[in-house]
């Protein structure tokens, strides 16, 4: 191994000597680089090789890449190119290979190979790199977009890129993005044809036999690729996403039109068509005399009339939910836009409302809409019809614990003598597991509505639920309300009623010790009680509850004495990490940083 590490630093002496000679690196530096490269050498050539050291090395060499490159700006030197640079970036290439062969499955250092090839212009290296990665790595069609692309911008071979996109699909003949990428391409080339033509013939330079095809220029090819790929992926999405990428260049209106005449006569089952087809009435421009605000507003308000138009005709002819959706989805993104005419903002309004209540009459609404009309209608104040849409949602979406939430929420808003009945209603339909925020909008509801002695018959029907998640909650609210509408005495008496009822919530401990804190007469047995009973629950893994109890054994009313005994029994209960937290966090409280 140590011949072979001589013979590599040995090779690397002319370079070396170069750079000295020249005045890009001083005799010290030279020194200092000798000894690093061969660290980095032995390194490489040990048994058990790392992919660590490679990248090391790699990075090494791009860094004195960079720095010859300043140096040379510095001092203005440009000479000695290939003895110099070119044995670097050689240097950097082989030990690439070495790394990408060993570790083949690395997709990142393929790439950095690439980027490498890239930044210092050796093309030449960078077909042959993604050659041998899509050898390793044909299941990636990312790759070979990547390659493809490389070779028709970095390369500028078309003919290149193209093969590379008809292998491409021999191992992904599904690939969406291939097909897109393939498509984009060709019009690309032609492009870029049509660019060369215009510049000799600009110049006037004859090419003699030579002719630019007419199909090749109008895009011909791409037609070709476009046909390909709708014949095997079907869908309107797919087929705008290729009329989208049309789009973009200027002489493919017979394309587009082609693309758009097929995607109307094959694809009017498919809610998609009809939302592009309903949004390109927005596309037409506004004629000079409409170039006030009004005339503005007046021309919006007319296309947005003509998108309806075709949203009606498409639920008509797919009456379906997608359909619906996007038919909605389209209403209220306008009715959403901010204008100072009052005249449009009504218009839409109407609109609006209009498309959510035919989608409701279809029932093919979606629950998420709901919240909107609800607010749409609110805002209009029309209270009676608020109502009935909100008692509408929730028989349309019974089990649904949001849909329900929301419908309370508007009825309690609007003053609705039956919402305190529909609390029930809704409890019984929806999953218990998923009623906790109904039971704490009936709780809430109860609080501002409701006696003192329903809102507690309330309470005490919460905590009768055989799901833990309600119970504890309605104990926390329970507690609360007890301190607010009671006093201390209430919440005391309410807290001794449930101290012995699991499940809990360190909560429900934590808000009855800062309960008994607050009292002027301060009974530090009460404290201890509540941080006894917590401890009892969560002692285990809360190492914060210890610390707690400490600091108020500390405080004025405790003893520290027992401060000891809790560390000891602390140390004791808790569990993992949450040991070495405590240690840390009782350290910092006996040093008095906390």
């Amino acid at each position: 191994m140590a011949e072979l590490v001589q013979r590599r630093i040995e090779e690397r002496i002319p370079e070396l000597e170069q750079l000295e000679r020249v005045g890009l690196f001083t005799k010290k530096e030279i020194k200092s680089m000798l000894k690093r490269t061969t660290a980095l050498e032995y390194k490489l050539h040990r048994r058990d090789l790392s992919k660590d050291d490679f990248i090391a090395y790699i990075q090494y060499e791009i860094n004195v890449l960079e720095l010859v490159k300043k140096r040379r700006t510095n001092i203005g030197y440009h000479f000695k190119r290939d003895e110099i640079e070119y044995a670097i970036i050689q240097r950097v290439i082989n030990t690439f290979r070495r790394a990408t062969s060993k570790w083949q499955e690395d997709v990142q250092l393929w790439l950095s190979h690439v980027a490498f090839c890239k930044k210092w212009s050796t093309k030449g290296e960078l077909s042959k790199v993604f050659s041998s990665m899509l050898a390793v790595h044909p299941d990636k069609p990312a790759l070979w977009i990547m390659a493809a692309k490389c070779e028709m911008e970095d390369r500028n071979s078309s003919e290149s890129a193209r093969h590379l996109f008809l292998r491409a699909l021999r191992f992904h003949p599904d690939s969406r993005k291939v097909y897109q990428e393939y498509f984009r391409m060709e019009l690309m080339h032609a492009e870029k044809l049509k660019k060369q033509q215009e510049e000799l013939e600009k110049a006037k330079i004859d090419v003699g036999e030579y002719e630019f095809s007419p199909e090749i220029l109008s895009g011909k090819l791409a037609e070709v690729v476009y046909r390909a790929a709708t014949q095997k992926i079907k869908g309107a999405d797919f087929v705008l996403t290729l009329l989208q990428i049309a789009s973009i260049f200027d002489f493919t209106k017979d394309l587009q039109a082609t693309i758009l005449q097929e995607l109307q006569s094959q694809h009017t089952d498919d809610s998609v068509t009809w939302d592009f087809m309903a949004k390109r009435e927005l596309e037409a421009t506004v004629t000079p005399e409409l170039q006030t605000a009004k005339g503005k507003a007046s021309d919006t308000d007319r296309k947005e009339e003509r998108c309806c138009t075709v949203y009606e005709e498409g639920v008509k002819s797919l009456n379906t939910e997608a359909m619906w959706t996007c038919y909605v989805t389209f209403c209220l993104e306008r009715y959403k836009r901010k204008t100072n005419v009052q005249e449009l903002k009504d218009k839409r309004r109407e609109r609006l409302l209009k498309a959510l209540q035919g989608a409701h009459q279809a029932s093919l609404l979606p629950e998420t809409f709901y919240k909107a009309w609800l607010e749409v209608l609110m805002s209009s104040g029309d209270e009676e019809a608020t109502a009935q849409i909100a008692t509408a949602a929730t028989q349309r979406f019974s089990q649904s614990a949001e849909t329900w939430c929301l419908a309370l929420q508007t009825l309690v808003k609007l003053g609705n003598a039956e919402a305190g009945g529909l609390f029930q209603e809704a409890l019984a339909h929806v999953n218990p597991k998923e009623s906790l925020p109904l039971w704490l909008q009936w709780i809430q509801w109860s609080e501002s509505s409701r006696s003192v002695e329903e809102t507690e018959a309330l309470f005490q029907k919460g905590l009768l639920s055989t799901v833990p998640a309600i119970s504890s909650a309605v104990k926390e609210k329970y507690l609360d309300w007890s301190i607010r509408t009671g006093g201390y005495k209430k919440a005391r008496k309410t807290f001794t009623s449930l101290h012995e009822h699991r499940p809990f919530t360190k909560a429900f401990f934590t808000m009855m010790i800062q309960i008994e804190k607050q009292q002027e007469t301060h009974k530090m047995n009460n404290v201890r009680d509540c941080y006894e009973r917590a401890l009892r629950e969560f002692g285990s893994t809360d190492d914060d509850l210890w610390i707690d109890y400490i600091k108020a054994e500390r405080g004025a009313h405790g003893q520290p004495e027992n401060c000891g005994k809790l560390h000891w029994r602390a140390m004791k209960a808790l569990e993992g990490e949450h040991v070495e937290r405590f240690i840390t966090q009782y350290t910092l409280l006996q040093t008095g940083h906390i």
